[in-house]
């Protein structure tokens, strides 16, 4: 059973040493343990930094990918490896690195194929009050949209199986961290979450460089893949709002009209149930095609889970 620790880096040469210091090499349940360096472009001596101090495994983008880019990689790299089980972490040491082994203990158990760290937010000094409230607001609506229980979703300290690993996707460019746990909702990947403990905060967060900014994208993700893995409801509920409207409109016209004989033709109350109706109806359709579209994708991520395993054990079968 090998476990491989991986850590996204961009311009880390202050933080990684200790960071890599405190990570273990050795957890209970574990045979071996290595270390994977994702250098993000750094313009700084990351990628020196990482190699004096122990790091088995660098995978080296020349300029900067993003976080989503960089942690698919990272995946990627650590299932050539042979890792049984992927840790991911942060290289600004904001996540107690002996939880690890409370970390992988569901996958090993065959309990969860992918785990995440509940950082204690409430309690967390660094957090501002602001934070904290964005924070739980977050994790609530990618709850609602994932069907998970997870309680702090934009955690990037998580374990995910070989399996899971090999079936995730991710599709937005700025963060991996709620695209993920929808998915793993979405799909039927076995996810829960174990409380962690956090270390002091070392720098600022450079996901979050603006509040604002953070919750646009954000929500932008969460409706984005929700859409992605459930059209038919996503979409179709728009579409019957505007044929209510359309109905509603198109009855209050025929009351008026037919019963109540007032003299006014109410033509444009008429039109626009015209453009309600058609619009709600285009938009079911749309719904219907969307869904069609998923069944489409869904046997292709089927394909591309065999295709990627198969790819996996060739280094295997080759030594």
């Amino acid at each position: 059973m090998k476990l491989i620790i991986q850590i996204p880096c961009y311009n880390e040469e202050e933080t990684l040493p200790l960071t890599l210091k405190e990570l273990p090499r050795k957890v209970k349940g574990i045979d071996k343990v290595e270390w994977l360096i994702i250098n993000d472009g750094s313009k700084d001596n990351t990628v020196k930094v990482a190699k004096e101090n122990g790091a088995d495994h660098i995978v080296n983008f020349k300029t900067n990918q993003g976080l989503a880019k960089v942690f698919m990689a990272g995946m990627n790299a650590c299932v050539q490896a042979g890792a049984d089980i992927i840790v991911n972490t942060d290289a600004d040491n904001q996540y107690h690195a002996g939880d690890i082994e409370k970390l992988v203990q569901p996958i090993l158990t065959g309990e969860s194929d992918i785990v995440i760290g509940e950082r204690p937010i409430s309690k967390t000094a660094h957090f501002s009050f602001q934070k904290k409230i964005l924070q739980k607001i977050g994790s609530f609506t990618v709850r609602l949209a994932s069907k998970t229980k997870i309680p702090d979703a934009p955690s990037g300290f998580r374990a995910i199986s070989r399996d899971a690993a090999l079936r995730l996707n991710v599709f937005n460019s700025y963060t991996y961290t709620l695209e993920t746990i929808i998915q793993a909702g979405q799909t039927g990947i076995a996810i829960t979450s174990v409380p962690i403990r956090t270390n002091e905060d070392l720098r600022p967060s450079r996901l979050v460089k603006s509040i604002g900014k953070y919750i646009k994208l954000s929500f932008y993700t969460i409706l984005r893949v929700s859409t992605f893995y459930n059209p038919l409801k996503s979409i179709l509920g728009l579409g019957i709002l505007f044929l209510l409207g359309g109905l509603g409109l198109g009855v209050r016209w025929l009351i008026l009209f037919f019963i109540m004989h007032t003299e006014r033709t109410h033509v444009p109350s008429l039109i626009l149930a015209s453009i309600l109706f058609t619009v709600g109806i285009i938009i079911s359709m749309m719904a219907i095609l969307a869904d069609l579209i998923a069944v489409n994708r869904k046997i292709l991520e089927e394909l591309q889970y065999k295709i990627r395993k198969l790819e996996a054990e060739k280094p295997k079968k080759d030594e």
